[in-house]
């Protein structure tokens, strides 16, 4: 049989412990500045339909919209059709004339 290692009191571990060298530090790595990973450039989407068009829109109070939504179910159309209309009549009542195209009024 082999002889067991003689059982350290707490004491002696503790002096161990201290005997022992110090933990090295961790290292930091330091982050390079504003470098960001470049990103794989993605196909800009676009639709065919909106080619040659500029956004035109507004900020209206929910009951606005829901009417307008509800008219343009109710007329068996688009919010996009009554707004060209809208649009159109406002141009010719201003003295401009009409502005949209008539295929697509």
């Amino acid at each position: 049989m082999s002889a067991a290692a003689p059982r350290k009191s707490s004491l002696q571990a503790l002096l161990d412990k201290q005997a022992a060298p110090p933990a090295p530090e961790p290292v930091q790595v330091a982050e390079a500045e504003s470098v960001k990973p470049e990103k794989a450039a993605k196909p800009k989407f676009s639709r065919p339909s909106r080619e040659g068009t500029k956004f035109v829109g507004g900020h209206f109070p929910p009951k606005v919209a829901k009417e307008l939504k509800l008219l343009a179910v109710t007329e068996d159309t688009s919010t996009q059709a009554l707004l060209e209309e809208a649009i159109d009549l406002l141009f010719v009542k201003k003295g401009r004339g009409r502005i949209i195209h008539p295929e697509r009024a």
